[in-house]
């Protein structure tokens, strides 16, 4: 879980500010790349997340996309996409994709600010919590695809279990 420690208030000055001050607060190594972008990585279960966050002013958006620590061989980019198919229809916020450019499996979800001017602590907790979530449930049908050479299908029927019902 996200640390939603106490913090003094500091007047934000950039819709990106919380989410630096997020950051900053839970040890996190992250780098604002300019006034419209910031970038961390985070250690996960099974790999290290690269997560990107950008404003959009004139939408009053918020982009983020968080990478794998993949790439996709070329030979394998179909299957993969194959795979997306599979795995987006069973998502209820965001979606995952591969740029063509960087061939790397990424989730990306945008957060709209409608009249707010700064995006909550908890919604930005909740924002990195279904992410990183996500991305690890997730990341054993992309390394059964594109390095153990299943079919999208045994992919998915290996290594995505749904819960159903109560324990």
């Amino acid at each position: 879980m996200i640390d939603l420690q106490e913090h003094e208030s500091v007047p934000d000055q950039h819709p990106l500010d919380p989410i630096e001050r997020m950051m900053a607060l839970n040890g996190w190594n992250h780098e604002r790349v300019n006034d419209n972008e910031l970038s961390v990585e985070i250690e996960g279960r099974w790999c290290s997340y690269r997560i990107w966050f950008g404003w959009e002013g004139e939408l009053r958006s918020i982009m983020m996309s968080c990478a794998y620590d993949m790439r996709v061989p070329e030979k394998r980019i179909t299957a993969v996409h194959s795979l997306l198919a599979y795995v987006n229809e069973r998502l209820w916020i965001g979606h995952f994709d591969v740029f063509s450019e960087e061939a790397v499996p990424t989730f990306r979800h945008a957060l709209l600010l409608g009249t707010q001017d700064y995006p909550q602590d908890e919604q930005l907790a909740d924002l990195l919590d279904i992410t990183i979530s996500e991305c690890e449930r997730f990341y054993p049908a992309f390394q059964y695809v594109i390095w153990g050479g299943k079919s999208p299908e045994e992919a998915v029927q290996a290594a995505i279990i749904d819960p159903v019902g109560e324990a």
